[in-house]
């Protein structure tokens, strides 16, 4: 072999070796960034997505708050979507029979109850995944962490009928809507 060939040989395996160190670098960096940016979602929908990212940079959390968001997003998130994969699929459950040419009321109520049970129980793994961000957060961090989880405390169904005279309710907490629609007077 000549020498021109060995020159050749060796720049060959040089960018040989840096083309593997650059890709090894680039899955390197995606796996750390992914590896930290774990996602909570806050409705079965998939909707409200929010990330250690977003408490990084939203909220402002410090490497002792990311840990404590870890740590308590590990407890949150397997039963979280557990109870949402239930939910689902006791819904479609439900609506498939509700479409048969002869329901059984006695399941469709067994079935409301078993989504209810689930609902309140995802209800409390929330309660307290938002209990632990609390506890790390300062004051102005608790008013961002707030409007982040209020989505999931605001009655849906009372916004989506707003300006119709259902769903409204007065200072004392009496259902204004229930009044006006049914004509009849809640107040004792």
């Amino acid at each position: 072999m000549n020498k021109t060939n060995k020159i050749w040989i060796w720049i060959v395996v040089l960018l040989g070796v840096l083309n593997l160190t650059t890709i090894g670098t680039i899955l390197y960096q995606n796996y750390r960034e992914n590896g930290h940016d774990v996602v909570v979602s806050l409705s079965g929908e998939g909707q409200n997505r929010i990330s250690g990212k977003y408490f990084r940079q939203t909220l402002g959390f410090n490497d002792d708050q990311m840990e404590a968001f870890r740590q308590a997003n590990r407890e949150f998130q397997p039963g979280a979507a557990r109870l949402i994969f239930s939910i689902d699929s006791l819904k479609m459950e439900m609506f498939n029979e509700l479409n048969e040419n002869h329901p059984d009321t006695a399941k469709l109520n067994y079935l409301s109850d078993q989504l209810g049970k689930h609902h309140a129980e995802l209800k409390r793994l929330t309660n307290n995944f938002y209990l632990k961000m609390k506890s790390v957060c300062d004051s102005s961090q608790c008013i961002m962490l707030q409007r982040t989880f209020l989505p999931l405390y605001r009655d849906e169904t009372i916004q989506t009928h707003r300006g119709y005279g259902y769903g409204r309710s007065d200072s004392i907490g009496t259902n204004q809507g229930f009044r006006h629609r049914y004509g009849r007077n809640t107040q004792p």
